[in-house]
């Protein structure tokens, strides 16, 4: 029998660009899983990739003046050159606009069709462009915004294909039901089958009023809606509608679809539905992770405070990036950046707890051993206890991963980095090299600790892409630590008496906390460029300004960020938090007249419901103001 494969994708990105540190949560997290499951000794498939079609990318060029495929070239160069300084392994990177996957969309799209589940007729609906996402009246509500990002839709009446999604209600129902991991975590499951139950309708999946997608293969006037075209690369990149389907029967179906939590719903009812519809298996799972938030709120290009993460690398390293990431944010939840939380988790962590512990290992190895790693004699009680923990760490990554809880995995392997800290703290061995007759002891003390690391470095493969190679070559030890299997993370007492330690400088220098702070976050936050941002005057026509006066604010318990506002909007109330904290006092501002965004998608801060947003001015000296009337004007009063 050959080895047990595992297929794991992430979405396939839209080009932007302003690649942030959202992104690549999702696809450090991927990472870590397949790095894991090869360790593991899986045959591994890792694939990611590029959603380039659409309307929003044709009007995006056109802006920009140049073709849809030199503005979409330029980024996805971007997206690789990323996944590159982040180590990430994927096997493979596929292109919605490559001949591959045109051909197995249309494919798709022919067989569906052939099949009486795609049809044509006239489409008249609510349509958000930044969403590529189509909603019905009933979704959009009285104030005509998207579902999902809370902006204008737009309305749209054309000729259009359909693919009968209302037929495989029951169906897609009846699956979940039978098959309560297919959507984790169960959050996400409960919003979904809610979502199905109120009712569904047919989905567009064509459209006529731009022509950057592929060509509808009876009909070429169409293109393929751009849902139907990103989500089908799953498949189309293992070949499915070409000539040599092997890899397609070898891998499919995909063990894991890692998404973001905002689209959720296209990879659980719309993407099942149409493999339904196909007669082919169903993904085994779909995990929805959280959102990485500021403290001012989601990232968001539009709002210019995307966190740069070739520019944290840069400054920090990519190990330490990653750790953060992983270990920070417990999977499925959202999680909260700053970069403070990020120097202090590389200090703790990193620095004291690792670093330190390799390096005052080798330290104590060079001065009483010459460096070479001794002969350990008969064990006692506090050296079977750090043994036993190490074999209890592996056992609970094992759980924890089969359960995809990476942060916990972190947990436990450092677990282990405590209990060696503590086994030098009862140990002792500086005494024990004072001490006449204590030399065999001293001996076991070091041989142990210098095992615990081996192990650690081990486990870490999955996490860290440079520092368990650095631990490996300073503990002497030849050949490529993350060719390694996982079974000798198991075995304790396998590093071999006589090897030669290479101390190096410490893998992980502590960081001046106040140093790094000063610099200050803006050095690792940018806005988009001008070019990215240009709007037209009907899409700023959408922004409603108004007049707010402060009638209240408080402080937000364990942020030093946060200011909780109650402001009088003329004809209602609003609860507002902004992170000014640092700039203005709270007495301060009562009875002052702000300007604030009244048609922002509500959102949550630290838990506080945010229903607006205050709008300040800052500049690259990290000074802010925040942006008031200049006479006495009505509440409420718009700003135009």
């Amino acid at each position: 029998m050959g080895k047990p494969r595992y297929y794991l994708t992430t979405p396939i990105y839209y080009p932007s660009d302003n690649l942030h540190i959202g992104h690549a949560y999702t696809t450090v997290a991927a990472d870590a899983i397949a790095r894991y499951k090869r360790q593991r000794g899986y045959d591994v498939m890792f694939l990611t990739g590029s959603d380039e079609h659409g309307q929003k990318i044709q009007r995006v060029a056109a802006e920009n003046g140049v073709s849809p495929r030199e503005y979409v070239d330029k980024i996805v160069a971007g997206f690789k050159s990323l996944w590159e300084t982040l180590h990430i392994t994927n096997d493979d990177f596929i292109r919605t606009t490559e001949e591959r996957h045109i051909v197995g969309v249309q494919k798709i799209f022919q067989e569906l069709y052939d099949r009486g589940d795609i049809y044509k007729s006239e489409y008249e609906g609510w349509y958000c462009v930044p969403c590529e996402t189509f909603w019905t009246e009933r979704q959009v509500g009285e104030d005509k915004i998207c579902h999902d990002c809370g902006r204008p839709v737009e309305l749209v009446k054309e000729e259009s294909y359909f693919f009968r999604m209302s037929k495989y209600a029951d169906r897609w129902l009846q699956f979940v039901e039978e098959n309560p991991d297919f959507i984790q975590p169960a959050s996400r499951r409960n919003e979904m089958i809610s979502f199905v139950q109120s009712g569904l309708e047919d989905l567009c999946v064509s459209r006529t009023t731009f022509d950057w997608g592929i060509q509808v293969p009876m009909d070429p006037e169409h293109v393929i809606y751009v849902w139907n075209d990103a989500l089908s690369n799953y498949i189309t990149a293992l070949g499915y509608g070409s000539e040599d389907e092997e890899k397609y029967r070898h891998y499919w179906p995909a063990d894991l679809h890692l998404v973001g939590k905002e689209i959720v719903r296209f990879h659980t009812i719309i993407w099942p539905m149409m493999l339904m519809a196909l007669e082919i298996p169903l993904p085994k799972k779909v995990f929805g992770h959280g959102w990485l938030i500021l403290e001012s709120g989601k990232m968001s290009k539009s709002l210019g405070n995307v966190v740069d993460p070739l520019i944290l690398v840069d400054k920090y390293g990519v190990d330490a990036i990653r750790y953060y990431l992983l270990r920070e944010i417990a999977f499925g939840a959202d999680g909260h950046y700053s970069e403070e939380a990020l120097v202090r988790r590389i200090n703790a962590d990193l620095a004291n707890d690792l670093g330190n512990l390799l390096h005052r290992t080798l330290t104590m190895i060079e001065k009483y051993f010459g460096g070479v790693i001794p002969e350990p004699s008969a064990a006692g009680d506090l050296d079977q206890d750090l043994a036993a923990v190490a074999q209890a760490v592996a056992q609970e990554i094992e759980e924890a991963l089969d359960r995809l809880e990476i942060s916990t995995a972190l947990a436990a392997i450092w677990k282990l980095v405590g209990r060696a800290n503590k086994y030098i703290d009862e140990t002792t061995p500086w005494i024990l090299a004072r001490e006449e007759g204590m030399r065999p002891r001293l001996q076991t003390v070091l041989y142990n600790l210098a095992e615990a690391l081996r192990i650690i470095a081990l486990l870490l493969v999955p996490y860290l892409p440079t520092a368990p190679e650095k631990i490996w070559k300073q503990l002497g030890l030849g050949g490529d630590v993350r060719a390694l299997p996982w079974q000798r993370v198991k075995t304790w007492g396998i590093l071999e008496a006589g090897t030669v330690v290479k101390r190096g400088e410490p893998i992980f220098p502590r960081i001046d906390v106040e140093e790094a702070l000063r610099e200050g976050e803006k050095k690792v936050t940018k806005k988009a460029p001008m070019a990215q941002e240009r709007i037209s005057i009907e899409e700023f026509g959408r922004l409603d300004l108004r007049v707010a006066q402060v009638i209240g604010v408080e402080r937000v318990e364990k942020s030093n960020k946060l200011l909780k506002f109650q402001v009088d909007l003329g004809t209602e109330k609003r609860q507002v938090v902004a992170g000014i904290a640092q700039w203005e006092k709270p007495e301060d501002l009562v009875g002052k007249k702000l300007v604030m965004v009244a048609n922002l998608q509500p959102a949550k801060l630290m838990g506080i419901v945010s229903d607006g947003m205050i709008l300040a001015a800052s500049d690259d000296e990290g000074n802010l103001s925040l942006l008031t009337v200049d006479r006495d004007i009505a509440n409420g009063a718009k700003i135009s």
